[in-house]
């Protein structure tokens, strides 16, 4: 009897279950099918770096790395308190004030959440794929934000293009442990909240936990990239044009006051920023477009117009009151760097600045580069949101339109452009697109032959009109372009091995072989286990990152550049003589211990004529860096205004370079310490009887001795040199 209960019971038990089953449309069986495809192809197409093996890429991510590590190994408050001394020796650096701790907090979470589940997986390992996770969970962002701005269709196309756009790629594949894998993500899951909090069909309860949400992305951006300002001032800029256009609701001023209070919250909550960051003109500004906000509101409410006077007048004079206090105490500002992107003329007062590659404007081509015949579409979708002007499409064209002048200020800044643009395509595309696909689903009516004849001529050109708009769209990621002649173009970005493993020469591994380029690493490898623990080694700082966490030696500069003093005196210490150097080297003994290694990086061809991929394109940088801060050092201006005679131009679509009108560097100039270590490497590496020589120091030795010399090469006729000089006292 009981048994014949418990199967009754276990009967009831299934016929639920199958009353619980997801019923899904075969429409949205398809638009998930599709999506995942998407986002595999995004993950998929950034691990093509692993066929030259699984590593970090560029520079910056090592450091991201180390704080990681660092969270991992201590915990999460212990980065609060944390000083690095085995950088920016003799004084190291409190790493919790120079840098952003947002991607490094996200890992070290995600990756105790994988160690709580017992995956096996190293820190490093994770560090390798975080990015293609994130560019995945941003297409995803991208077409939520999509689907609600023009529907499921212009949200899947956007996921795609963003997911094939070659800046996104480059700074998302396999080992760009960086702030944009998290940054472009958060920007996105920002406006798709923000706007979200916006829509008035909402429930106010729906409007306050998007605006949380929006606030909360907002405040993950201030706490993981200096780009922050950006999604600040657009939209400050956006809440303005609403104002403009009558627009103005009280959702308005909830949204936009929750998101800049609890983002403004967390901000200052990073020590980077700290309260300060209150004060720059960015937030400023952002706070003075609230008090707009709510003044307008007060308008809304006063029914005299003497009121509504009293008002504009008290606010007009608080506010004039407010930025002669802030300018005239001048506590206001804006980093550097960032002003730089602002004002582009900036940039050329900043010789440390205008030294990184990426952060000179690019060229126009880059954008064609990026998108093909999709700029077209882009100016066609840009068309198609102006005529209907939404809210989610003014706040889409303000996106795209300031992200252009940012982007074309600084080539870095091409990534921030690409979730705008990718969305704009789609638009265009699905807008071009709309008529000929209604022309081919509808059913005329008519009688059959005319139906015959008409529908079918129709239909016909309609269908033509499709395949030749995605004929086109082929030539944007389908045909070969630049090097790769032989591999679809959106391969270009993502076919690319990791910094590290090409020695920082743009060859994509050996020319002859297609096998990695490991001078760099073969150096690393030495430092790391031939050189004592307590080393200190020098190098110009664009290496400083791999020298410290893969060599594991301490530096006296690296890629934070956080003391341009320190870096223009490393400047002073390559373009000095030997004599010069060593005092300036003796400057930072502390507790018996001093800098013993100098490394230089130098590219040749067979015949010892310059490449320009090393330090001997880099040196005249050196002396730019070092007369910004030590300018009677150079006045006499003995090494040809500062470039040591040498100009460098570029000859063919490869990135190959020649040396044109080279002048040998006068007689100072080949008296610095840089010639001497550049062209004494080359020539023991040549082969050739070394025309330079050291000087000697008290005991009769020279300062300084070849210690290790990369043993590789050549590669393709290039020369790659990573060379190690030891210094004797």
């Amino acid at each position: 009897m009981q048994l014949r209960k418990l199967v009754s019971k276990l009967g009831d038990g299934v016929k639920l279950l199958k009353n619980l089953r997801f019923r899904m449309s075969h429409d949205l069986v398809l638009q998930i099918s599709i999506l995942s495809i998407i986002l595999l192809i995004a993950f998929g197409i950034r691990l093509l770096p692993m066929r030259w093996g699984f590593h970090l890429s560029e520079f910056d991510p090592y450091s991201h790395y180390r704080s990681a590590e660092y969270i991992v190994n201590n915990g999460f408050a212990s980065w609060f308190t944390w000083t690095d001394y085995q950088r920016w020796y003799p004084f190291g650096i409190a790493v919790y004030k120079g840098f952003f701790p947002g991607l490094s907090f996200t890992a070290a979470f995600l990756y105790n959440i994988f160690q709580m589940l017992a995956l096996p997986i190293s820190l490093y390992e994770f560090a390798v794929i975080f990015p293609p996770i994130m560019a995945a969970i941003t297409c995803l962002a991208l077409y939520l934000w999509g689907r609600d701005t023009w529907g499921k269709t212009v949200g899947l196309f956007s996921a795609l293009f963003l997911a094939l756009n070659g800046s996104y790629i480059g700074r998302t594949s396999m080992g760009w442990f960086d702030d944009e894998s998290v940054g472009v993500f958060a920007i996105v899951l920002f406006a798709f909240l923000f706007l979200r909090s916006l829509d008035e069909q909402r429930s106010w309860n729906s409007t306050v936990k998007y605006a949380v949400g929006s606030g909360l992305s907002l405040g993950y951006i201030f706490a993981s990239w200096g780009a922050s300002y950006y999604p600040l001032g657009l939209t400050a800029l956006f809440a303005v044009l609403l104002l403009l256009l009558g627009r103005y609701s009280k959702r308005l001023l909830l949204s936009y006051s929750l998101t800049l209070g609890l983002g403004l919250f967390i901000a200052v909550n990073v020590p980077k920023l700290a309260m300060r960051f209150l004060l720059t003109a960015p937030v400023l500004a952002a706070l003075s477009v609230f008090a707009l906000l709510c003044l307008w509101e007060i308008f809304r409410n006063t029914k005299t117009s003497k009121w509504k006077f009293i008002y504009t007048l008290g606010f007009l004079a608080i506010a004039g009151v407010a930025f002669a206090v802030i300018m005239g105490t001048g506590i206001t500002g804006m980093a550097g760097k960032f002003y730089t992107v602002l004002n582009p003329f900036e940039r050329l007062l900043n010789p440390l600045v205008e030294s990184v590659q990426e952060h000179r404007p690019p060229a126009w081509g880059s954008f064609y580069y990026d998108y093909g015949v999709g700029i077209f579409f882009v100016v066609i979708g840009l068309y198609f949101a102006v005529r209907n002007p939404t809210n989610r499409n003014l706040f889409l064209v303000l996106y795209a339109l300031t992200a252009v002048y940012f982007a074309s200020s600084m080539v870095r800044l091409l990534v921030l452009l690409a979730p705008s643009f990718s969305m704009l395509w789609a638009v265009g595309l699905v807008g071009v697109l709309k008529p000929f696909i209604m022309v081919m689903r509808e059913v005329p009516r008519m009688p059959f032959r005319k139906k015959y004849v008409l529908g079918h001529v129709g239909k016909e050109f309609s269908g033509a009109a499709i395949i030749l708009v995605f004929v086109l769209l082929s030539f944007s990621f389908i045909l070969p372009m630049g090097s790769m002649r032989d591999k679809p173009r959106v391969f270009e970005q993502a076919y690319s091995p990791v910094t590290i493993m090409a020695s920082s020469v743009p060859f994509r591994g050996d020319p002859a072989t297609g096998e990695p380029i490991l001078e760099w690493y073969d150096t690393l490898m030495w430092m790391k286990y031939e050189l004592p623990n307590d080393a200190i080694v020098v190098s110009w700082w664009d290496y400083g990152y791999w020298i410290s966490i893969i060599g594991n030696k301490t530096t006296l500069a690296d890629n934070g550049t956080i003391n341009t003093t320190q870096i223009a005196n490393i400047g002073r210490i390559f373009m000095s003589n030997e004599t010069e150097a060593i005092k300036i080297l003796e400057t930072y003994k502390r507790d018996e211990r001093r800098p013993e290694y100098l490394v230089v990086f130098t590219t040749f061809d067979a015949n010892g004529n310059d490449r320009g991929y090393g330090d001997e394109g880099k040196w005249r940088w050196m002396a730019k860096i070092a007369a910004s801060r030590f300018g009677s050092f150079f006045d006499d201006n003995s090494f040809g205004n500062l470039t040591l005679g040498m100009d460098w131009v570029d000859t063919d679509n490869d990135g190959q370079r020649t040396q044109a009108d080279a002048q040998v560097p006068n007689a100072k100039g080949q008296n610095s310490t840089i010639y001497k270590f550049m062209t004494y490497a080359k020539e023991t590496k040549l082969g050739i009887a070394p025309t330079v020589q050291f000087a000697l120091n008290v005991e009769g030795e020279p300062y300084f001795e070849e210690a290790f010399f990369s043993p590789s090469g050549p590669y393709g006729g290039i020369y790659v040199l990573v060379a190690v000089y030891k210094v004797n006292y």
